[in-house]
């Protein structure tokens, strides 16, 4: 977080204060929820935009070596060889 010093007419101060106590907050936390919501449009179209190389995870548990691809259509022959269970 950064610091940063803000000079309020005396009635929006009081205003503020106000706010902050119905809402059981502090001034600062009021003035911060208010600059969020107000610039969250602007935020939002500041976030890059996902790219095919974003997801370069995406078969990295592939199967390989004998019987590879066929364990995820016939899982439960491949279990009972594995466990030797009948």
């Amino acid at each position: 977080m950064k610091r940063t010093q803000l000079q309020l007419e005396e009635e929006l101060y009081t205003t503020l204060r106000e706010r902050a106590f119905q809402e059981h907050s502090s001034v600062a936390s009021v003035i911060r929820t208010m600059l969020r919501e107000q610039m969250r449009p602007s935020i939002v179209c500041r976030t890059p935009k996902h790219t095919i190389k974003d997801f370069s995870f995406i078969g990295a548990g592939a199967s390989r070596g004998k019987g590879a691809g066929t364990i995820s259509k016939r899982h439960d022959e491949e279990l009972i060889k594995v466990y030797d269970v009948c």
